[in-house]
């Protein structure tokens, strides 16, 4: 997470909306925002809806305007390669 946010500008230039998405409740993502000094939204995911659609785990997804998620990431993701692959799929 504090990767994203250090990139949150480079993301931000390149319209890339970055979310958090978790099973934690609201109040944990808020304590948790505080104590990383995030700007960009974290979603409360209790009873696993998002996960379920897209897998649970630390995985990237890169969803265009339209809903069609384009990349897809798992793990530790490489901002400066990620920053790259937009840049490709914007092209």
């Amino acid at each position: 997470m504090q990767a994203f946010q250090a990139d949150s500008a480079a993301f931000e230039r390149l319209n890339t909306q970055v979310l958090g998405v978790s099973p934690d409740d609201v109040a944990t993502h808020q304590r948790f925002a505080a104590s990383l000094k995030l700007t960009f939204p974290l979603v409360s995911d209790p009873g696993g809806v998002i996960q379920s659609q897209y897998g649970p785990g630390r995985i990237a997804f890169f969803i265009d305007t339209r809903g069609v998620v384009r990349l897809s990431v798992e793990g530790m993701p490489d901002n400066k390669n990620l920053l790259g692959d937009i840049e490709k799929l914007l092209k």
